[in-house]
Formats: structure tokens, C-alpha cells, sequence
């Protein structure tokens, strides 16, 4: 009879057979889950973790740095040590500079070998009889030489490529439409360097009025009047007729100041601004009282801001500088901005202790952004394109300040063009009116409908 031993685990096996239950078997699917780690466990984890924490934050806060490990073509990153952080961007920088200088030398000698290419193609279309076309010369009908190719052509750095400027080349500024007068312009770059300047300031102005503006530099010397004197010292200057002495006559009809005073004083002639070298008469009166009508008086606009608000401003077209002598006597600084049209009209306005400015309408005020309090001109007028006119009083929108104000001081136009044409351009530019006064001009006849508007403009503070 086979009889069945029945073994009872020992107390060391027993241990062994809960352990396995409790941890869910050999496979980890036993049926056994605890409910909850002991009290004891969970204060033991969450005293660790403190500890831990407080280790990290010490390690942080001690001032040690902390890199990322990367590859060893991967640059190091600091996370908390910021003069190394300062030390890689330094690095970076130069970097990054030292590849722009490449590429700017490399953009030499790629424009080395274009201009090498070009020439022996222009020297095989010489040979095949080909004409150049305008585009092989950068828009030039002629490939420029002598003194007009250095005074227009970019030139290098001598410390290479420029991070503030942004290249390694600065070109000359050039207006345009020179290229359109390649002739003349040549004849004006023509003169012996070093020495006295050929006697062409008309011939300059000339090219000025044409849209070539700026003119190109010149490596010459103007010639100074023979027996020069020295302008009378302010407040006297503003209202003294400077010595003949002190201006070249011979691009002028009148060779003296007597001449240009007497214009004004005489009947016919058609002349730029003919009476207005007379200080003595009409000029003398100019802007000291508010007639009702589209005469403004200065200190009529002057009042119409905080006291001492006014400090600095243009005049446009301001002839010989009378606008800019009546805002000194108040303590305004005015630039005037007039041309030499048959007679020296900036050279009057300096020997008055004024500053000229030689600018036609077409050029872009020399000025930044919202720096003036006032911008005067009596110079616009319906002779001025529609277009053009619109670009010059965005322009003197640009170069107010907010606050700052535009007068309009007496725009001559004819009765269909005020609000067909002139109104909306004032509208869209987007000044408020402060003050608008249109009245007719009736000398020559109601017939011809001509009216006179004069504004007071003011350049929102937002």
C-alpha cells in the first residue's frame, strides 16, 4: 500500500512562499495587491526626495556650471554661468563677422571676374561691330571715366565689411536722373584736381533743376571773391545789405547788390522773388500783422502754441531769409532752403547770420523723423505737380514733430482746382486744421478765378 508523506514547508519556506505572493509571483501577475505602502515607506520616500531637492538646489545656486552633454562638434552651452555665456556669443560674433568678410571677398572677386567677362565680351562685340546697350554701363549711356567714374563708383573699406553700415563698400550718392544727362555732367566732373574750380556754378544749378541732384563731390577749389570782406555781426546783419565784395558776379545778370535792390523798385522784369533783397520796403514788413485774410502774422501763429514750444523749423523756399530773420528776433531757430536763380540768393541769407540751404522741392528733406516744430513755406503753389506736391507734404508731415505745425502760407490755385484737387491731397496727408483761410486773388481780373489759401496744419499728437 502506497501511503502519501504529506510535508509541511518549513517556517524559512513559508517566508519565502508570502514574499512571492505579495509581489504578484514569478511572472509579476499574482492576484495579491497591497493596498497602501506602509506609514513608515512613504515618510522614508518623501524625506529622500527633500534631501535630493535640497542637494540639486545648493549644487545651483553655489555658482558651479551646468553643460549639456553634446557632440563634440556641438559648441558647449551654459546654462547659469554668464561670463561664459558672454564668452560664446563674443565667439559667435566674431564668427559671424569673419564669414561676412569672406563673403564680402568674395563677392570682390566675383565682381572682378564679371567685369573681366564684360570687357572681353564688350571687346569681341567691338569686333563683330556690336553696339553697348545702356544696362552694360549700370544704366549709364557711356562707360563713365576720369573723374566722374571715381567720384560715382562705390569704394572699399579700408577695415572691410562695416557691421554698422552693413557692406564693405560705401557707394557715393547720386541723384538719378544724372544718368540721364551723361554729357553734361561730364562736362561738369571735367576740371583739373587739385586746383581752382571751372566758373560754372549755373551750369551746376542748371543740372540741379534737371533732377541730377545731389551733384556728385569735386576735387577742387571754389574761387573766393577778390577783396572779400567779413559780414556785419549779429542783430545787425539781419537787416543790412552784406558788401559786393563778398560774391562771384559772373554767373548773375545784376553785378552788384544795388542792382538786385532797385528790381524790386522798377516795373516788368520777371524775376525770382524781385523784391525781396529790398530790406528797406516791402521785405521789411513782411509777416508783422494779421490782415483777416490769408496774411498770417508770426506772432498771430506763434500764439496759437504753448509759449516756447516753437524752437527750431523750416523755411521753404524762403528767398533771402526774412521768414527765418523775424523768427530769430523771437528766438526760433529757421532754416531757409532757396536756389541761386539769377542772383546769390544763399550767400545773402548767410551774410544775414542765417543758414542757407542750397535744396530744390524735388530732394527729400535732410532731416529725421518728427525733430521739427515748424515748417513754413510760400514756395508750393499749383505750378507744382499734383504728385510731386503730395510726396513734398508727406514729407513735411514726416519731419514734424507730433504737435508740430505746417503753414501754408498763401498756395496760389484756380477756384475748380482748391477742392477738386488740393483739399483731398491735404486730407489724405493728415494734418488738422488749426486755422484755413482761402480768399480771391482779384489783381488781374474776378474772370480768372484765382484764389490764395493759407493754413495753419497741425501733425496730430497720435
Amino acid at each position: 500500500m502506497h501511503t502519501t508523506k504529506l510535508r509541511i514547508p518549513s517556517s524559512q519556506q513559508q517566508q519565502q512562499q508570502r514574499d512571492a505572493a505579495m509581489s504578484g509571483g514569478a511572472d509579476g501577475y499574482g492576484a495579491y495587491r497591497p493596498g497602501r505602502p506602509s506609514p513608515r515607506r512613504s515618510k522614508m520616500m518623501i524625506l529622500l526626495v527633500v534631501i535630493a531637492t535640497n542637494l540639486v538646489s545648493v549644487y545651483i545656486f553655489s555658482g558651479a556650471s551646468l553643460s549639456l552633454r553634446l557632440p563634440a562638434s556641438a559648441p558647449s552651452i551654459h546654462l547659469w554661468d554668464s561670463s561664459a555665456l558672454l564668452r560664446d556669443l563674443n565667439a559667435t560674433r566674431a564668427a559671424l563677422s569673419a564669414a561676412r568678410a569672406e563673403i564680402a571677398v568674395l563677392r570682390a572677386q566675383c565682381n572682378t571676374s564679371s567685369l573681366l567677362l564684360e570687357s572681353v565680351l564688350a571687346g569681341l562685340g567691338a569686333i563683330h561691330g556690336d553696339k553697348p546697350t545702356v544696362e552694360e554701363f549700370n544704366g549709364w549711356p557711356e562707360e563713365p571715366t576720369g573723374e566722374i567714374k571715381l567720384a560715382i563708383e562705390p569704394h572699399r573699406l579700408p577695415l572691410g565689411y562695416s557691421v554698422k553700415f552693413g557692406t564693405d563698400e560705401l557707394h557715393p550718392v547720386l541723384g538719378f536722373a544724372c544718368r540721364n544727362f551723361q554729357e553734361e555732367l561730364t562736362q561738369y566732373m571735367t576740371y583739373n584736381a587739385s586746383a581752382e574750380c571751372p566758373d560754372d556754378d549755373a551750369f551746376a544749378l542748371q543740372l540741379m533743376l534737371k533732377g541730377c541732384e545731389p551733384l556728385p563731390r569735386r576735387r577742387c577749389r571754389p574761387r573766393s571773391p577778390a577783396r572779400y570782406v567779413e559780414p556785419s555781426p549779429l542783430p545787425g546783419s539781419l537787416w543790412s545789405i552784406p558788401p559786393d565784395t563778398s560774391v562771384n558776379w559772373s554767373p548773375y545778370t545784376c553785378k552788384n547788390y544795388t542792382c538786385l535792390v532797385n528790381r524790386g523798385r522798377t516795373r516788368g522784369g520777371s524775376y525770382e522773388c524781385k523784391d525781396c533783397f529790398d530790406l528797406a520796403g516791402k521785405e521789411r514788413r513782411r509777416w508783422l500783422t494779421d490782415n483777416g485774410g490769408p496774411g498770417f502774422s508770426i506772432d498771430g501763429v506763434l500764439a496759437s502754441r504753448r509759449p516756447g514750444t516753437v524752437r527750431v523749423g523750416l523755411d521753404i523756399g524762403g528767398g533771402t531769409g526774412t521768414f527765418a530773420a523775424r523768427m530769430r528776433e523771437r528766438n526760433v531757430t529757421v532754416v531757409t532752403t532757396t536756389l541761386d536763380l539769377d542772383a546769390p540768393f544763399n550767400r545773402f541769407v548767410a551774410s544775414r547770420g542765417l543758414v542757407p540751404l542750397h535744396l530744390s522741392l524735388m530732394q527729400r528733406l535732410p532731416f529725421a523723423d518728427g525733430v521739427l516744430d515748424i515748417v513754413h513755406s510760400m514756395q508750393l503753389s499749383n505750378w507744382v505737380p499734383g504728385d510731386v506736391l503730395e510726396f513734398a507734404l508727406f514729407d513735411i508731415y514726416r519731419v514734424l514733430r507730433p504737435g508740430g505745425v505746417f503753414w501754408l502760407d498763401h498756395f496760389f490755385c484756380l477756384g475748380p482746382q482748391l477742392n477738386g484737387t488740393y483739399v483731398p491731397i491735404l486730407d489724405r496727408v493728415g494734418f488738422r486744421r488749426l486755422r484755413w483761410k482761402a480768399s480771391r486773388k482779384l489783381d488781374l481780373g474776378a474772370e480768372r478765378n484765382e484764389w490764395y489759401v493759407s493754413a495753419l496744419l497741425e501733425k496730430p499728437m497720435t
